[in-house]
């Protein structure tokens, strides 16, 4: 299967798309912090950035969990999408489900 099918592509190189819905998965984590939020839910975006921009429309401060000042996705996060990692950068494809995932550190 190649890149454009899993919806893997940059921004930069894909044609505008319309009517991109898709399905976020939140990790437990974030919904004790935005208990009102739920686990999963249908979000339109063409982008992981748009995709975190209507999340936090939804939710005020979820944009802070999610994304840092650089502006990239934070350290502890990690955004999956068709099965691998994402960027904000990357683009969306209607019907994919994107999973949000903290990352467990320690030592």
């Amino acid at each position: 299967m190649d890149s454009n099918a899993r919806g893997l592509e940059q921004k930069d190189g894909v044609s505008p798309l319309v009517d991109t819905t898709v399905t976020v998965v939140l990790p437990r984590a974030l919904l004790g912090l935005f208990p009102d939020a739920p686990r999963e839910l249908s979000v339109e975006a063409q982008t992981v950035c748009e995709m975190i921009a209507q999340l936090d429309a939804r939710w005020p401060g979820m944009r802070d969990r999610l994304q840092d000042s650089t502006p990239a996705v934070r350290r502890h996060i990690n955004v999956f999408v068709g099965g691998r990692r994402a960027t904000l950068e990357t683009a969306l494809r209607d019907g994919l489900k994107v999973y949000v995932l903290t990352a467990i550190s320690g030592g």
